[in-house]
Formats: C-alpha cells, sequence, structure tokens
C-alpha cells in the first residue's frame, strides 16, 4: 500500500460505494440475522459491529467473510457513518480504529508465532465474528480455539457454511479450528477449553481483541491470572486491547474494565515483558494515521499521566494495544519480535 496517497486514509470514491453480497438476502441467512437482532445484547451485536468494520475497510483488511458475519443491518450503518465522515473531511473516520486494531492483532499474532519457530496454539477469547483463521496463513500450523458464548458460535457457524457453500475459493487457513462454548465470565471456560484439546503445556498465543473493557474489574483480573499462570508452564504470548479510565465513559452502560497502567499491571501477574503500544505509534500506524491532527496523534503526544486534552479540556480517551510475554525460564522477549 502507498502511504504516500493514504491522505485522510479513505478509500477511493468508488470503493465508498456499498455493494452487499447476495448472500446477505437469502432467507437462512436473514433468519440467523433475525435472532441477532431480535435475542442478542449489545456485547454479542458489538461482534458484527466489528466484522462490518473489517469488511468496510477491506482496502487494508483482506477478509472474504466480514460482510456475511457483519450482516446488512450493521454494514450499512457503519457504511453511513463512513459517508458522512468523507463528505464532512473529519480527520478521525469512523472504523479507522478497528482498522488499525485489526491490522495490529494480525501482525502480532504473525511476529508471535514466528518467535515461537514452529506450531502453537492461538485461543481467541471472545473470538465474536473473528475470522482469522479462514483469512491468516501465519496460522498453517497452529491450532486455533475460539472461546464464546454458545449462540454466538451456533450463528457464527451456520453463517460460516453459507458462505463457505457459496464460494468456491474460501477455504480454512489453521492447521485446525475449535470452537469452545464458554462464557470468560464465569469460572469453569478454562476447563471447558481443556476438554476441547487445549494443551496448557504447548507454547500459546492468547488474544483478548475487543472485550476485556466489557468484564467487571473482578472478571478481567480473573481471566488476565489464568493467562498469566501459563507464563510458569510454557512460552506464553498475550494479545489485548485495554482502554484508560476516561474511554469507559463513552459508555457508561457496556464499558467497565479499565487499566491506565497495562504495562505496570501485566508484570505484577507474571508476564515478564510487557510492550504498549497506542494507535498512531509506529507499530500502530499502518499508513491509517496521517493527519497530524488527528485525535489519535494528539493524544499520544501527551504524557499518559494528563487526564484533560490541553487544547480543548476535554478527557484522554485512550486504547492501548498491548503485547505481554512470559516462560518458564523467562528467555522469550517480545523485544525480539519484529515491531
Amino acid at each position: 500500500m502507498d502511504n504516500s496517497k493514504q491522505e485522510n486514509a479513505l478509500p477511493e470514491d468508488h470503493e465508498l460505494e456499498l455493494k452487499l453480497p447476495h448472500l446477505l438476502f437469502t432467507k437462512t441467512v436473514r433468519e440467523l440475522y433475525g435472532k441477532i437482532v431480535n435475542e442478542w445484547d449489545s456485547l454479542k451485536k458489538s461482534a458484527c459491529q466489528t466484522a462490518a468494520g473489517r469488511a468496510l475497510w477491506k482496502h487494508v483488511i483482506h477478509d472474504p467473510l466480514a460482510d456475511v458475519l457483519a450482516g446488512e443491518t450493521y454494514l450499512r450503518n457503519l457504511h453511513e457513518k463512513i459517508t458522512k465522515d468523507r463528505h464532512n473531511n473529519a480527520r478521525e473516520t469512523s472504523g479507522v480504529i478497528l482498522a488499525v486494531r485489526t491490522l495490529w492483532f494480525d501482525s502480532k499474532i504473525e511476529a508471535a508465532l514466528d518467535s515461537f519457530g514452529g506450531a502453537a496454539q492461538v485461543v481467541l477469547l471472545g473470538a465474536g465474528m473473528d475470522a482469522r483463521a479462514y483469512r491468516l496463513s501465519c496460522l498453517k500450523e497452529s491450532d486455533v480455539f475460539e472461546v464464546d458464548f454458545p449462540e454466538v458460535l451456533q450463528v457464527k457457524a451456520a453463517l460460516l457454511q453459507a458462505a463457505l457453500e457459496s464460494t468456491e475459493h474460501l477455504r480454512m487457513m489453521a492447521k485446525s479450528l475449535t470452537s469452545v462454548a464458554a462464557d470468560i465470565r464465569e469460572n469453569d471456560w478454562l476447563e471447558k477449553l481443556q476438554i476441547s484439546g487445549f494443551v496448557p503445556e504447548k507454547n500459546t498465543v492468547w488474544v483478548l481483541e475487543g472485550i476485556i473493557y466489557y468484564l467487571s474489574h473482578s472478571q478481567a483480573m480473573q481471566v488476565l491470572k489464568i493467562v498469566a499462570d501459563k507464563c510458569t508452564l510454557t512460552h506464553t504470548v498475550l494479545l489485548a486491547d485495554f482502554m484508560n479510565k476516561a474511554s469507559t465513559t463513552l459508555s457508561s452502560s457496556i464499558f467497565r474494565f479499565y487499566s491506565d497502567w497495562p504495562d505496570h499491571l501485566l508484570p505484577s501477574l507474571g508476564f515478564s515483558h510487557v510492550k504498549l503500544s497506542q494507535i498512531g505509534d509506529p507499530d500502530a500506524h499502518f499508513g491509517l494515521m496521517h493527519d497530524p491532527l488527528n485525535l489519535f496523534n494528539k493524544l499520544r503526544n501527551l504524557p499518559r499521566s494528563a487526564e484533560t486534552n490541553p487544547d480543548d479540556g476535554t478527557p484522554c480517551c485512550r486504547l492501548y494495544l498491548v503485547q505481554a510475554s512470559g516462560s518458564p525460564n523467562q528467555t522469550i522477549s517480545l523485544s525480539t519480535i519484529p515491531m
């Protein structure tokens, strides 16, 4: 991708047209999305919103399954916001944070697997409508586990089946894919994961993308401690995004857990190496953050101790992208992973 031509990091005008695949209008898919609209709560529906972000930023993210996993409603909603932003010459375009986050997780998963030098496990906690097992070639030697609510996994499986039956070239990239019906807010998800074939002693990349801030403090800490404990057994990498306290005010009814200093929190739990990035940093840029007055660029240049923006007095709402690692002999270091 030629970064010099990105400007506001938007696709060309003709790519802004919303082209919905025929599959979305089939009876099977319409019935499945009827369940989502009528039966799912806001946490579950956020999975479709994330898929819409990947679908409508297809000029930088290749995810051929994102359209069907997002559904018509969420595609139209985000497309309307992107179009409005484009016409208003907005500095921050709707969905750009999802695009950067997706690309960051993709790149760090690949780097972590490379650092292991071979087969590994990848566990997606709160997997939602993630389709990495079908689009990342770096997973070809990895066993992938998707942990989420049973109703989410059931609808997702049906949508994937419909997509795979209608498109010949779609195939799974991962060595294997196992769905684990479990709620990570409960105490039994690790047991269910192991019953499904997860091996605690095998090198593992744990992915918490767009999920941990929906948990209560005690629930989030429990999940982080369970993952951190695996550092005593094998090479372990955690990839996660954290909100700071101000960000939780963006939705008082949904976002709960926060950490202003996750790079201090994670070592206290047992990780030996932690690296924190903010949107717009060199490893969290991807040619999408050129405008120096972009909100994310302004925030990353402020000390993290600053709680309000000196320009306008607004709260500094930050999203941290964090990679942490550990192992029994503490020899693995994320500083050796290409950034």
